[in-house]
Protein backbone atom coordinates (compact mmCIF):
# COMPACT_ATOMS: atom_id res chain seq x y z
CA UNK A 1 0.00 0.00 0.00
CA UNK A 2 2.96 2.44 0.72
CA UNK A 3 4.46 1.67 -2.35
CA UNK A 4 1.10 2.62 -4.43
CA UNK A 5 0.78 5.76 -2.34
CA UNK A 6 4.42 6.59 -3.02
CA UNK A 7 4.21 6.23 -6.70
CA UNK A 8 0.41 7.48 -6.87
CA UNK A 9 1.85 11.14 -5.23
CA UNK A 10 5.42 10.98 -7.34
CA UNK A 11 2.88 10.23 -10.66
CA UNK A 12 0.78 13.41 -9.31
CA UNK A 13 3.91 15.28 -9.40
CA UNK A 14 5.22 14.53 -12.86
CA UNK A 15 1.56 15.51 -13.93
CA UNK A 16 1.42 18.85 -11.91
CA UNK A 17 5.17 19.83 -13.18
CA UNK A 18 4.97 19.02 -16.83
CA UNK A 19 1.32 20.55 -16.72
CA UNK A 20 2.64 23.59 -15.36
CA UNK A 21 5.35 23.82 -18.23
CA UNK A 22 2.27 24.04 -21.28
CA UNK A 23 0.81 27.06 -20.72
CA UNK A 24 4.58 28.71 -19.86
CA UNK A 25 5.91 27.34 -22.91
CA UNK A 26 3.06 29.06 -24.98
CA UNK A 27 4.50 32.42 -23.50
CA UNK A 28 7.06 31.95 -25.12
CA UNK A 29 6.26 30.75 -28.49
CA UNK A 30 5.98 34.40 -29.97
CA UNK A 31 9.61 35.31 -29.46
CA UNK A 32 11.11 31.94 -29.66
CA UNK A 33 10.56 29.68 -32.66
CA UNK A 34 8.96 26.25 -32.13
CA UNK A 35 11.60 23.69 -32.96
CA UNK A 36 14.13 26.07 -30.91
CA UNK A 37 11.86 25.91 -28.22
CA UNK A 38 11.38 22.28 -28.25
CA UNK A 39 15.36 21.72 -28.34
CA UNK A 40 16.01 24.66 -24.96
CA UNK A 41 13.10 22.90 -23.14
CA UNK A 42 14.70 19.57 -22.94
CA UNK A 43 18.38 20.84 -23.04
CA UNK A 44 17.47 22.73 -19.95
CA UNK A 45 15.89 19.58 -18.58
CA UNK A 46 19.31 17.96 -19.13
CA UNK A 47 21.47 20.49 -17.72
CA UNK A 48 19.25 21.47 -14.29
CA UNK A 49 19.07 17.03 -13.30
CA UNK A 50 22.50 17.03 -15.01
CA UNK A 51 23.47 19.36 -11.69
CA UNK A 52 21.58 17.55 -9.39
CA UNK A 53 23.37 14.61 -10.29
CA UNK A 54 26.35 16.06 -10.02
CA UNK A 55 25.59 17.61 -5.98
CA UNK A 56 24.24 14.03 -5.36
CA UNK A 57 27.74 12.85 -5.82
CA UNK A 58 29.69 15.23 -3.80
CA UNK A 59 26.98 14.61 -0.58
CA UNK A 60 26.65 10.76 -1.00
CA UNK A 61 29.13 7.94 0.38
CA UNK A 62 27.21 4.91 -1.65
CA UNK A 63 25.17 4.61 -4.61
CA UNK A 64 21.64 3.47 -3.81
CA UNK A 65 20.78 3.79 -7.69
CA UNK A 66 21.54 0.92 -10.53
CA UNK A 67 23.36 2.07 -13.20
CA UNK A 68 22.68 1.90 -17.02
CA UNK A 69 23.55 -1.21 -18.39
CA UNK A 70 24.72 -1.89 -21.77
CA UNK A 71 21.54 -3.37 -22.85
CA UNK A 72 19.79 -0.50 -21.89
CA UNK A 73 21.81 2.09 -24.04
CA UNK A 74 19.46 0.86 -27.23
CA UNK A 75 16.54 1.65 -25.43
CA UNK A 76 17.47 5.36 -24.26
CA UNK A 77 18.40 6.06 -27.54
CA UNK A 78 15.34 5.09 -29.17
CA UNK A 79 13.77 7.20 -25.97
CA UNK A 80 15.58 10.57 -26.90
CA UNK A 81 14.03 10.13 -30.19
CA UNK A 82 10.62 9.83 -29.81
CA UNK A 83 10.58 11.61 -26.20
CA UNK A 84 12.78 13.82 -26.47
CA UNK A 85 13.17 15.04 -30.23
CA UNK A 86 9.92 14.33 -32.08
CA UNK A 87 7.72 14.42 -28.92
CA UNK A 88 8.10 18.29 -28.08
CA UNK A 89 8.91 19.78 -31.73
CA UNK A 90 5.13 18.11 -32.26
CA UNK A 91 3.59 20.07 -29.31
CA UNK A 92 5.29 23.37 -30.15
CA UNK A 93 4.14 23.11 -33.67
CA UNK A 94 0.55 22.47 -32.35
CA UNK A 95 0.70 25.27 -29.83
CA UNK A 96 1.52 27.51 -32.76
CA UNK A 97 -2.12 27.47 -33.64
CA UNK A 98 -4.16 25.31 -30.67
CA UNK A 99 -5.24 27.06 -27.73
CA UNK A 100 -2.96 26.53 -24.59
CA UNK A 101 -6.17 25.10 -22.52
CA UNK A 102 -7.04 22.77 -25.74
CA UNK A 103 -3.38 21.75 -26.21
CA UNK A 104 -2.89 20.89 -22.49
CA UNK A 105 -6.29 19.01 -22.20
CA UNK A 106 -5.75 17.11 -25.43
CA UNK A 107 -2.16 15.53 -23.68
CA UNK A 108 -4.60 13.17 -21.81
CA UNK A 109 -4.57 11.06 -25.38
CA UNK A 110 -1.04 9.98 -24.32
CA UNK A 111 -1.95 8.28 -21.57
CA UNK A 112 -4.41 6.46 -23.92
CA UNK A 113 -2.03 5.82 -26.19
CA UNK A 114 0.38 4.98 -23.68
CA UNK A 115 -2.58 2.10 -21.94
CA UNK A 116 -2.69 0.82 -25.85
CA UNK A 117 0.31 -0.04 -25.95
CA UNK A 118 1.23 -1.15 -22.81
CA UNK A 119 -1.82 -3.70 -23.07
CA UNK A 120 -1.39 -4.71 -27.04
CA UNK A 121 2.67 -4.82 -27.03
CA UNK A 122 3.52 -5.72 -23.73
CA UNK A 123 0.90 -6.99 -22.71
CA UNK A 124 0.47 -5.29 -19.45
CA UNK A 125 -3.03 -5.83 -17.66
CA UNK A 126 -5.54 -3.36 -18.27
CA UNK A 127 -8.92 -4.07 -16.37
CA UNK A 128 -12.93 -2.98 -17.41
CA UNK A 129 -12.43 -0.01 -15.74
CA UNK A 130 -9.38 1.17 -17.05
CA UNK A 131 -10.53 0.91 -20.42
CA UNK A 132 -14.03 2.24 -20.11
CA UNK A 133 -12.16 5.15 -18.45
CA UNK A 134 -9.58 5.44 -21.29
CA UNK A 135 -13.18 5.69 -23.73
CA UNK A 136 -14.19 8.80 -21.83
CA UNK A 137 -10.78 10.94 -21.78
CA UNK A 138 -10.77 9.74 -25.83
CA UNK A 139 -14.21 11.11 -25.94
CA UNK A 140 -12.76 14.53 -24.64
CA UNK A 141 -9.91 14.61 -26.91
CA UNK A 142 -12.31 14.30 -29.53
CA UNK A 143 -14.75 17.24 -28.33
CA UNK A 144 -11.67 19.43 -28.26
CA UNK A 145 -9.45 18.33 -31.83
CA UNK A 146 -12.76 18.71 -34.29
CA UNK A 147 -14.25 21.96 -35.41
CA UNK A 148 -17.52 22.14 -38.11
CA UNK A 149 -17.94 19.25 -40.12
CA UNK A 150 -16.32 15.32 -38.87
CA UNK A 151 -13.57 16.21 -41.96
CA UNK A 152 -11.94 19.23 -41.25
CA UNK A 153 -9.69 18.57 -38.37
CA UNK A 154 -7.57 21.39 -36.61
CA UNK A 155 -3.88 20.76 -38.12
CA UNK A 156 -2.68 22.18 -34.31
CA UNK A 157 -4.67 19.75 -32.27
CA UNK A 158 -3.30 16.93 -34.85
CA UNK A 159 0.37 18.03 -33.90
CA UNK A 160 -0.39 17.79 -30.26
CA UNK A 161 -2.16 14.21 -30.97
CA UNK A 162 0.99 13.81 -33.05
CA UNK A 163 2.97 14.01 -29.79
CA UNK A 164 0.99 12.38 -27.74
CA UNK A 165 1.50 9.04 -29.53
CA UNK A 166 5.49 10.14 -29.69
CA UNK A 167 5.70 10.31 -25.57
CA UNK A 168 3.29 7.60 -25.50
CA UNK A 169 5.93 5.07 -27.46
CA UNK A 170 8.72 7.19 -25.12
CA UNK A 171 6.47 5.74 -21.91
CA UNK A 172 6.26 2.58 -22.75
CA UNK A 173 10.31 2.60 -24.04
CA UNK A 174 11.32 3.77 -20.68
CA UNK A 175 9.53 0.93 -18.75
CA UNK A 176 12.42 -0.88 -19.93
CA UNK A 177 14.77 1.78 -18.19
CA UNK A 178 12.60 2.43 -14.85
CA UNK A 179 14.85 0.48 -12.58
CA UNK A 180 18.16 2.42 -13.74
CA UNK A 181 18.90 5.89 -12.06
CA UNK A 182 16.64 8.22 -13.08
CA UNK A 183 18.50 10.97 -12.53
CA UNK A 184 21.06 9.54 -15.41
CA UNK A 185 18.44 8.37 -17.15
CA UNK A 186 16.49 12.31 -17.86
CA UNK A 187 20.30 14.04 -17.72
CA UNK A 188 21.38 11.96 -20.83
CA UNK A 189 18.22 12.39 -23.00
CA UNK A 190 18.32 16.26 -22.34
CA UNK A 191 21.94 16.62 -23.19
CA UNK A 192 21.53 14.50 -25.96
CA UNK A 193 18.11 15.33 -27.26
CA UNK A 194 18.30 18.90 -26.63
CA UNK A 195 21.56 19.67 -28.58
CA UNK A 196 19.91 17.76 -31.47
CA UNK A 197 17.04 19.99 -31.45
CA UNK A 198 18.37 23.37 -31.85
CA UNK A 199 20.45 22.13 -34.38
CA UNK A 200 17.59 21.06 -36.15
CA UNK A 201 15.81 24.39 -35.61
CA UNK A 202 19.20 25.74 -36.93
CA UNK A 203 18.98 23.79 -40.62
CA UNK A 204 15.02 25.12 -40.50
CA UNK A 205 15.95 28.69 -40.75
CA UNK A 206 14.90 29.63 -36.87
CA UNK A 207 16.90 32.41 -35.11
CA UNK A 208 18.49 31.68 -31.80
CA UNK A 209 16.86 33.61 -28.82
CA UNK A 210 18.34 36.19 -26.75
CA UNK A 211 20.33 35.04 -23.67
CA UNK A 212 17.35 36.46 -21.08
CA UNK A 213 14.89 33.92 -23.21
CA UNK A 214 16.93 30.83 -23.92
CA UNK A 215 17.70 31.18 -19.98
CA UNK A 216 13.87 31.22 -18.95
CA UNK A 217 12.91 28.40 -22.01
CA UNK A 218 15.56 26.11 -19.99
CA UNK A 219 14.34 26.88 -16.48
CA UNK A 220 10.80 25.69 -17.43
CA UNK A 221 12.60 22.72 -18.75
CA UNK A 222 14.47 22.02 -15.65
CA UNK A 223 11.74 22.39 -13.82
CA UNK A 224 8.73 21.51 -15.89
CA UNK A 225 10.20 18.59 -17.83
CA UNK A 226 13.44 17.50 -15.76
CA UNK A 227 11.37 17.64 -12.52
CA UNK A 228 8.57 15.58 -13.86
CA UNK A 229 10.46 13.30 -15.98
CA UNK A 230 12.58 12.17 -12.75
CA UNK A 231 9.18 11.56 -10.88
CA UNK A 232 7.81 10.02 -13.96
CA UNK A 233 10.16 7.34 -13.94
CA UNK A 234 10.05 6.62 -10.22
CA UNK A 235 6.67 6.39 -10.48
CA UNK A 236 6.77 3.84 -13.66
CA UNK A 237 8.83 1.58 -10.64
CA UNK A 238 5.58 0.95 -8.28
CA UNK A 239 2.81 1.55 -10.71
CA UNK A 240 3.63 -0.51 -14.14
CA UNK A 241 2.77 1.92 -17.16
CA UNK A 242 -0.46 1.92 -18.04
CA UNK A 243 -1.34 3.33 -14.19
CA UNK A 244 1.32 5.79 -13.67
CA UNK A 245 0.11 7.51 -16.75
CA UNK A 246 -3.52 6.84 -15.82
CA UNK A 247 -2.88 9.54 -12.94
CA UNK A 248 -0.30 11.59 -14.86
CA UNK A 249 -3.68 12.68 -16.85
CA UNK A 250 -4.13 14.79 -14.15
CA UNK A 251 -0.83 17.18 -15.92
CA UNK A 252 -3.45 18.65 -19.04
CA UNK A 253 -5.98 20.11 -16.23
CA UNK A 254 -3.51 21.57 -14.44
CA UNK A 255 -2.77 23.07 -17.61
CA UNK A 256 -5.88 24.20 -18.95
CA UNK A 257 -6.48 25.80 -15.52
CA UNK A 258 -3.01 27.65 -15.94
CA UNK A 259 -4.17 28.47 -19.14
CA UNK A 260 -7.27 30.09 -18.46
CA UNK A 261 -5.67 31.91 -15.87
CA UNK A 262 -2.37 33.13 -17.19
CA UNK A 263 -3.44 33.60 -20.99
CA UNK A 264 -6.81 34.73 -19.98
CA UNK A 265 -8.03 32.36 -22.62
CA UNK A 266 -12.06 32.00 -22.88
CA UNK A 267 -14.01 28.69 -20.95
CA UNK A 268 -16.19 27.73 -23.70
CA UNK A 269 -18.68 25.30 -23.78
CA UNK A 270 -16.57 22.62 -25.51
CA UNK A 271 -14.01 23.11 -23.28
CA UNK A 272 -16.28 22.44 -20.31
CA UNK A 273 -17.58 19.24 -21.71
CA UNK A 274 -14.08 17.97 -23.20
CA UNK A 275 -13.37 18.31 -18.91
CA UNK A 276 -15.68 16.42 -17.86
CA UNK A 277 -15.42 13.64 -20.31
CA UNK A 278 -12.11 13.78 -19.22
CA UNK A 279 -12.59 13.83 -15.96
CA UNK A 280 -14.62 10.89 -15.46
CA UNK A 281 -12.13 9.28 -17.32
CA UNK A 282 -8.86 10.00 -15.06
CA UNK A 283 -11.39 9.54 -11.88
CA UNK A 284 -12.11 5.86 -12.89
CA UNK A 285 -8.36 5.44 -13.71
CA UNK A 286 -7.19 6.71 -10.28
CA UNK A 287 -10.29 4.60 -8.29
CA UNK A 288 -9.14 1.53 -9.72
CA UNK A 289 -8.29 -2.08 -7.44
CA UNK A 290 -6.54 -4.83 -8.86
CA UNK A 291 -6.19 -8.09 -6.54
CA UNK A 292 -5.95 -11.46 -7.13
CA UNK A 293 -3.42 -14.64 -6.37
CA UNK A 294 -0.61 -14.29 -8.57
CA UNK A 295 2.75 -16.49 -9.15
CA UNK A 296 5.95 -14.59 -9.20
CA UNK A 297 8.78 -16.52 -10.84
CA UNK A 298 12.02 -16.49 -10.02
CA UNK A 299 13.67 -13.30 -11.35
CA UNK A 300 17.55 -11.64 -11.24
CA UNK A 301 17.86 -8.27 -11.64
CA UNK A 302 19.57 -5.13 -10.28
CA UNK A 303 17.61 -1.98 -9.08
CA UNK A 304 16.99 0.22 -5.63
CA UNK A 305 15.26 -1.52 -3.16
CA UNK A 306 14.35 -2.43 0.69
CA UNK A 307 13.83 -5.54 2.02
CA UNK A 308 10.10 -5.81 1.92
CA UNK A 309 7.75 -8.79 1.39
CA UNK A 310 9.01 -8.84 -1.79
CA UNK A 311 13.27 -8.58 -1.35
CA UNK A 312 13.84 -11.27 1.30
CA UNK A 313 17.47 -12.50 0.58
CA UNK A 314 21.10 -13.02 1.84
CA UNK A 315 23.87 -10.74 1.34
CA UNK A 316 27.09 -11.53 0.69
CA UNK A 317 30.49 -9.21 2.11
CA UNK A 318 30.38 -7.34 -0.68
CA UNK A 319 26.88 -6.17 -1.36
CA UNK A 320 26.85 -2.35 0.08
CA UNK A 321 25.65 -1.40 4.02
CA UNK A 322 22.20 -0.21 4.71
CA UNK A 323 18.70 0.41 3.45
CA UNK A 324 17.64 1.27 0.39
CA UNK A 325 20.88 0.19 -1.31
CA UNK A 326 21.37 -1.62 -4.68
CA UNK A 327 22.42 -4.72 -5.97
CA UNK A 328 22.29 -7.65 -8.50
CA UNK A 329 19.63 -9.68 -6.25
CA UNK A 330 17.26 -12.97 -6.87
CA UNK A 331 14.30 -13.40 -6.45
CA UNK A 332 12.64 -16.81 -5.39
CA UNK A 333 9.29 -18.56 -6.82
CA UNK A 334 6.21 -17.10 -4.60
CA UNK A 335 2.71 -17.24 -4.61
CA UNK A 336 0.67 -15.20 -2.81
CA UNK A 337 -2.57 -12.28 -3.11
CA UNK A 338 -2.45 -8.52 -2.31
CA UNK A 339 -3.57 -5.77 -3.95
CA UNK A 340 -0.73 -4.89 -6.75
CA UNK A 341 -0.44 -2.67 -10.03
CA UNK A 342 1.95 -3.93 -13.18
CA UNK A 343 5.38 -2.57 -11.30
CA UNK A 344 8.68 -3.97 -11.84
CA UNK A 345 7.77 -7.16 -9.59
CA UNK A 346 4.35 -8.02 -11.24
CA UNK A 347 4.12 -7.73 -14.76
CA UNK A 348 2.32 -11.42 -15.23
CA UNK A 349 -0.24 -12.27 -17.36
CA UNK A 350 -3.85 -12.45 -16.89
CA UNK A 351 -5.80 -15.09 -18.46
CA UNK A 352 -9.22 -14.02 -16.57
CA UNK A 353 -11.69 -12.05 -18.28
CA UNK A 354 -13.77 -10.75 -14.74
CA UNK A 355 -13.35 -8.02 -12.99
CA UNK A 356 -9.92 -8.62 -11.62
CA UNK A 357 -8.21 -8.04 -15.31
CA UNK A 358 -8.54 -8.49 -19.13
Amino acid sequence: MWERSLGALLALSAAGLFGASVPLAKLLLGTIGATSLAGLLYLGAGIGVGLLLAVRACFQSRPTEAPLSRTDWPWLGAVVIAGGIIGPILLMTGLQTTPATSAALLLNLESIFTLLIAWLIFHENVDRRIAVGALTILGGAVALSWQGSIDTPRWGALAVIGACLAWAIDNNLTRRLALADPLIIVTVKGLAAGPITLALAAVLGESFPSASLAIAAGGIGAIGYGGSLIAFVLALRRLGTARTCAYFATAPFIGATLAILLLNEPLTPQLLLATLLMGIGVYLHLTEQHEHSHRHDPLVHTHRHRHDSHHQHLHPSEDPPGEPHSHQHAHAPLQHSHPHYPDSHHRHRHRCVDGSGI
